[in-house]
């Protein structure tokens, strides 16, 4: 599931919702990162989701539905889930991430198809979805990524693409004249969930290296950790 945001509205601004059912996670706290990260049977914990502070973020949601054309190819192929965490990890640059999308084939784990939004300090916008492509966005006034490819729009539906938390999070960014953190969280609020619950939100500021974040869509209790280099 998931809702991604970026706004370059006044400043940039990155809101991300995780919504997750039955996959344990925990909130990491590191100097220069603060992240989600996801208990696998096989790896262990999985940095999947975050901020760090060199100001990319890294937003992986779930594409509804799945397409074939995201498994993997051949051995030289790139899995989105490790060009995820290198960025996020500082292993790779944002402009080494988009370059390399836009070389190789990006794969996904077998039968399912994650996808990507990150960003960088600048606000500028990569999305990528493994098999249909990759696509650079320079400083969008914003930029939403739900459950649905970018590549097909809404032209199929799946009771989990994410089109209602995305049309609700496009109209209040549109009407937006004012946009900062406190925005951002109202944005995640109303695009938040119950049924596969809203466990996680997270508001980044590059410019500041400030991240804020609660669990649970308990928005009246907001935790800040600034980032160090």
């Amino acid at each position: 599931m998931c809702t991604s945001i970026v706004s370059n509205i006044e400043r940039t601004v990155i809101g991300f919702n995780l919504d997750l059912l039955g996959m344990e996670h925990k909130v990491v706290c590191e100097d220069d990162k603060v992240y989600i990260a996801i208990w696998d049977e096989t790896e262990g914990w999985l940095p999947l989701f975050g901020a760090n502070s060199r100001g990319d973020f890294i937003a992986m949601p779930t594409c509804y539905p799945y397409d074939a054309r995201s498994d993997a190819k051949t051995d030289a192929d790139v899995n989105v889930i490790n060009l995820d965490v290198d960025l996020l990890l500082g292993k790779r640059t944002f402009d080494e991430t988009r370059r390399l999308a836009g070389t190789t084939h990006v794969s996904s784990v077998s039968g399912v198809t994650f996808q990507a939004q990150l960003s960088d300090a600048a606000g500028n916008v990569l999305q990528i979805t493994p098999g249909q492509g990759a696509s650079f966005i320079e400083r969008p006034r914003y930029s939403v990524m739900t459950n649905f490819s970018p590549f097909k729009g809404k032209s199929e539906t799946h009771p989990w693409m994410g089109a209602d938390r995305y049309d609700v999070a496009v109209g209040m960014l549109e009407k937006a004249e004012k946009f900062d953190v406190a925005e951002c969280f109202g944005v995640l609020k109303a695009a938040s969930q119950t049924v596969c619950p809203t466990v996680v939100s997270m508001v980044f500021t590059p410019d500041d290296k400030t991240v804020y974040w609660c669990l649970d869509r308990q928005y009246d209790e907001i935790n800040k950790k600034m980032l160090e280099n």
